[in-house]
Formats: structure tokens, C-alpha cells, sequence
């Protein structure tokens, strides 16, 4: 299956650890991919919501799937991966933040396959879609 990629660099008007600090929390992770419904099922070793820590997102008409949090660097990085549960295979999610005059700009990288034939374009299209709508709706 081909390898899908998302690119999404967003600015906000919020400084880099009011951004990283909503954006590092599990269940805020709900607006930006709303209507998910995410809860944390495993704590991290460093913080509850970082590295080693596992979400569970479930999407109405979908099964649910876990995602693990395989890197965290304070206010500049988060990684992660889909770890069980989905139709996906080889994904990896990176947010890189970094300061901006009056703000935070986000560069948020995805990479992942389809399962099955027509499903990684499918969800590359809604997810990208999805994401961006709610980056753009986001007030912290």
C-alpha cells in the first residue's frame, strides 16, 4: 500500500508552552479531533500524558484504537504511534512547536498505509480535512 503523508504547519497567538502544554494532554486532543472521544489508558513514565503514555480514540461508526506517545521533549516535541486497533499500519504522528513573533507556530507531521486497498487515501483526506478544522477552532 502506498505511504500517505499529512503536512499541517498552523501559527497560534499562544506562546510555545501554553500550546504544547494544551496539546500534550490527552483528553484536549478531543477538540482537535472532535467528535473522538480520547481517554488516557496507560500513564507515561515522565508524566501521566507523556512518553510510554497510551490514548484510546474512539470515532462514531469505528472501532476504537491506542495510540502510544514514543517521544516527548518539553515545548518543542511529541511523536506517536497507532499501536493497536486500526486499519492503518506504519503510522507515526510528529507535533514540532517553535516560537514565533507574538505566537507558537505547530508543524504537525503524519505518515501512515492503508490496511487495505483505498483506505489509506480515504482517511488521509478526512483526517487532514479534520485536523485542520480543528487547529483552526481552537481557543485555549
Amino acid at each position: 500500500m502506498a505511504v500517505q503523508r499529512i503536512h499541517i504547519e498552523h501559527h497560534f497567538p499562544y506562546s510555545v508552552e501554553a500550546v504544547f502544554g494544551f496539546l500534550s494532554v490527552h483528553k484536549n486532543l478531543e477538540k482537535v479531533f472532535f467528535p473522538a472521544k480520547i481517554k488516557r489508558i496507560k500513564d507515561g513514565s515522565d508524566t501521566v500524558d507523556g512518553t510510554g503514555s497510551v490514548r484510546r480514540m474512539r470515532l462514531p461508526l469505528a472501532p476504537a484504537f491506542e495510540e502510544t506517545v514514543t517521544e516527548m521533549q518539553p515545548n518543542e516535541k511529541i511523536v506517536y504511534r497507532i499501536s493497536k486497533g486500526s486499519p492503518l499500519r506504519n503510522h507515526q504522528g510528529t507535533m514540532v512547536f517553535s516560537g514565533t513573533t507574538g505566537g507558537c507556530k505547530l508543524d504537525y507531521q503524519m505518515e501512515f498505509e492503508g490496511r487495505f486497498p483505498l483506505v489509506g487515501p480515504v482517511v488521509k483526506v478526512a483526517l487532514e480535512q479534520g485536523i485542520r478544522q480543528g487547529l483552526k477552532r481552537l481557543r485555549l
